[in-house]
């Protein structure tokens, strides 16, 4: 069936009288948007007397991951998910485990560098969802926290930052609380 054209023209007419703003008249720059998604994942062995240091929360336990810098999995994995939406490498490549300058260093400057990394090559965050899988303790006080952390590092609001958690059910290291484990999936877009 043709269209007479004249059902746009009535739309028109009656945004016209609804908003004062003659739609037919209107240019709106064409601008497309490049939407990317990466994923991200980290896993630790935990042990004694280290430090459980998560989305730069410090959380109380008796054990704490083994790493290079603190060891932090949700920093670490956000910041695969974000390195990897944009093509610019991994983790490791930028923060490597052999490098002195790591060492016990905070993810929360991770996090910060990547942020930089992003914006030096036109992409901006749009929001970033992550689940931490850890046996003990439970962390749900502390979700908050962590979520307004990460966010507060990658200069976003806390709205765009979800933090979940999730027991490992006794299944594998993460449920026999031999080790931590967190996922996470970006999504950044680029305007061209």
């Amino acid at each position: 069936m043709k269209s007479s054209g004249r059902s746009g023209k009535r739309r028109s007419i009656l945004a016209k009288r609804e908003t004062g703003i003659d739609t037919r008249s209107r240019v709106v720059p064409h601008r497309p948007v490049l939407w990317r998604v990466g994923i991200g994942t980290d896993l630790h062995r935990l042990a004694e007397g280290r430090k459980l240091i998560l989305g730069g929360i410090r959380i109380p336990f008796n054990k704490g991951p083994v790493g290079h810098s603190d060891g932090d999995v949700l920093a670490h994995a956000i910041c695969d998910a974000l390195l990897g939406a944009a093509r610019l490498g991994d983790i490791g490549r930028h923060f490597p485990n052999t490098s002195p300058q790591w060492k016990n260093a905070s993810s929360l400057l991770f996090l910060r560098r990547v942020r930089q990394w992003l914006d030096a090559a036109g992409y901006s965050i749009v929001n970033i969802d992550a689940t931490v899988g850890l046996e003990q303790p439970k962390l749900a006080p502390h979700i908050a926290a962590m979520e307004k952390q990460v966010a507060a590092a990658l200069a976003l609001e806390p709205g765009q930052v979800s933090v979940k958690a999730k027991s490992g059910e006794g299944l594998d290291a993460v449920g026999r609380g031999e080790a931590i484990r967190a996922d996470a999936v970006a999504l950044i877009q680029a305007c061209c």
